[in-house]
């Protein structure tokens, strides 16, 4: 029997191999959030590529709300994706999704700050 080199360790090294399938669906779930990320990072910069005639002050704000946003969720699907990767390899129950509702805040937030900026 080989050792098994993949990374990472702390993920491959225990349980059994799931089935396929499933390592695929979570695979393409860490793609999706890395997708996500960067539409949030192309509103960043959008926001300020852009000559939208609104307050410096509420675009830069908008701005780094949708930079943290993206950070988020790179941080969320690395997370994600070694959480369930983990949980699927122990034939365990998968776990919830607690930064959802963060980026839904998140993004809500973010437009009331452009909204004011247009009419402030």
């Amino acid at each position: 029997m080989s050792v098994d080199r993949r990374f990472p360790r702390s993920v491959y090294g225990e349980g059994e191999e799931p089935d396929p399938r499933f390592s695929l669906a979570n695979e393409r779930t860490f793609l999706a959030w890395l997708r996500t990320a960067l539409a949030m990072y192309a509103a960043a910069f959008a926001l300020e590529a852009l000559s939208l005639p609104e307050a410096t002050g509420w675009r830069i704000a908008a701005a780094a709300v949708f930079l943290a946003l993206g950070t988020l969720s790179v941080v969320q699907a690395w997370i994600g994706w070694r959480a369930t990767e983990r949980f699927l390899r122990r034939a365990e129950p998968l776990p919830g999704l607690a930064s959802g509702a963060l980026l839904v805040i998140g993004v809500v937030i973010a437009a009331a700050l452009v909204t004011i900026g247009l009419y402030a």
